[in-house]
């Protein structure tokens, strides 16, 4: 069935592998290479690192720019990067090894492996699957969990606390993206081996393929020298002004690598499990993977009719079949493999920035230079617009909505109508007190995360949660009941799920 889809959608001049030659190649690379270096010395990025792999060899593999804005550290192929949700068909790869060696199956249900795990309703627990989870088609809404990641929890809570979340969509009707849906099914998967996640994910991926910088541990992270940093555009200057400690989503978005380690894991997708001539994971087991289960629409940017399967984007697109994934820490990473499986050609690309089009549109560029010989259109400028528009009108309409209060303002009342503790199942405590003349908000484990509350109009306050988007507005509204203090607050940054209401607990 899907052969015969994919034949409808190709582009009608995709090349064949026979005109991918190495000669073809090479010339790519030569200009491919002056590209990137132009992208870097212009400021679209501080720095990145590239792999390319082609048939079972690593043809290109090269640093450009900095791993830090303004320091003179230069990065290589060996700099480790954070790579964001890259990690999710590596996690794949993972998971494709257990289910090779028939530790654990794409179809075992999650209550199974994981009889503490719940869904907010009783017939999606009992028939949830691993298959499931990594095509993001539980009804988990997209952003389950992300929200109690931000205020501090851990991953054992946080996937405990995904029960009150209630479903986007019906069970596998719907398709949602889902950081820690996925983590759930990558933990799940691996628990048949008494080990944890980051073990196994060692023993079966990193330490075959001789992936010796590539970890699932931020602490791993943090211990090499040659790190890149996480920068965000402040007042139009890079700047490394946050770190990033995935480790909560570790399957989803948790792992760190290299251009060069990288490319090992690509030789290994790219050669359906085989690697140096020794088949690691069987075929069988990996091909699943690039099924496409859920349709996601066309790509923005270049037109490709879009599928997921499990921890891959599936495309049908100008240049034939492409198997690919992106990643992005809206603190400052962004990442990207694009594989032409026909081909058995593939790209890594990881810069240390956001938010960037760069390494689609050094991607984009690449398959043109390969297939057609010549560059179609600036693929870098039409993916940087791509990205201002999916990020920059959220923030201006935060701004706006907060622009100025209405004149006059409403007054607030006396700090002890709003002290004291709130609670619910999915965000848990949360602590309103006085410090000096403003008031203090305060949430997460151990009230781990603290926010000043600016008075806006009556018994809504405003505060500024955003590290990376440190001027964008958020409010904080506060139910007065008859007896003048409040008996609940609405904690506006913690609602995409409607779970941002908390009941005031106690006097």
């Amino acid at each position: 069935m899907w052969a015969f889809i994919a034949v409808l959608v190709l582009s009608p001049h995709a090349a064949s592998a026979d005109t991918i030659t190495p000669e073809r190649i090479a010339a790519a690379l030569s200009k491919f290479e002056l590209l990137a270096e132009g992208v870097v010395k212009d400021g679209a990025v501080p720095g990145l690192a590239i792999g390319v792999v082609h048939g079972d060899e690593v043809i290109f593999l090269k640093g450009f720019g900095h791993r830090e804005a303004g320091k003179p550290e230069a990065v290589d192929a060996d700099t480790v990067f954070q790579i964001a949700s890259l990690s999710k068909p590596v996690s794949a790869t993972i998971v494709a090894a257990l289910v090779s060696e028939r530790i654990v199956s794409w179809d075992a249900k999650i209550v199974d492996l994981d009889p503490a795990f719940r869904l907010a309703e009783p017939y999606p627990t009992s028939e949830l699957t691993v298959r499931d989870l990594f095509s993001h088609r539980s009804g988990l809404p997209g952003t389950a969990g992300d929200d109690l990641e931000d205020i501090g929890y851990d991953r054992a809570e946080i996937l405990r606390r995904l029960r009150f979340v209630s479903p986007s969509s019906s069970f596998r009707a719907g398709y949602s993206y889902s950081n820690f849906g996925l983590t759930e099914g990558a933990t799940a998967a691996a628990k048949p081996t008494g080990k944890s996640w980051e073990e196994v994910a060692e023993e079966k991926l990193y330490r075959p393929l001789g992936m010796t910088s590539t970890s699932s541990r931020h602490a791993d992270f943090i211990k090499h020298a040659n790190r890149a940093a996480l920068h965000v555009k402040i007042d139009g200057v890079w700047a490394a002004k946050v770190k990033r400690d995935p480790d909560a989503q570790a399957p989803a978005g948790g792992v760190s690598s290299t251009a060069r380690d990288l490319s090992q894991w690509v030789r290994l997708v790219l050669g359906n499990g085989v690697y140096a001539g020794e088949t690691l994971i069987a075929a069988d087991a990996l091909d699943q993977t690039h099924v496409p289960l859920m349709a996601r629409g066309k790509n923005p940017v270049s037109g490709g009719e879009s599928f997921y399967g499990l921890g891959w984007n599936i495309e049908f697109g100008r240049h034939g079949l492409s198997w690919g994934h992106a990643g992005a820490f809206s603190v400052g990473a962004r990442t990207l493999v694009t594989l032409f499986p026909e081909e058995k050609l593939g790209i890594v690309i990881v810069a240390n920035a956001f938010s960037t089009g760069v390494p689609e549109g050094l991607s984009e560029s690449f398959a043109d230079m390969a297939f057609d010989g010549k560059v179609e259109k600036d693929w870098i400028k039409a993916w940087d617009d791509a990205y201002a528009s999916l990020f920059g009108p959220a923030v201006a309409a935060a701004k706006a909505t907060y622009a100025a209060p209405p004149s006059p303002a409403r007054p607030a009342g006396p700090a002890s109508a709003y002290e004291g503790r709130y609670s619910n199942d999915f965000i848990g405590d949360a602590i309103v007190s006085s410090a000096g003349d403003a008031l203090v908000l305060k949430v997460g484990p151990a009230g781990a995360r603290s926010y000043s509350l600016k008075h806006f109009d009556g018994d809504l306050f405003l505060t500024f949660p955003d590290a990376e988007t440190p001027d964008r507005p958020s409010g904080v509204g506060f139910d007065i009941g008859p007896d003048g203090k409040a008996s609940a607050m609405t904690i506006e940054f913690l609602d995409d799920n409607n779970l941002g209401t908390l009941r005031r607990v106690g006097d």
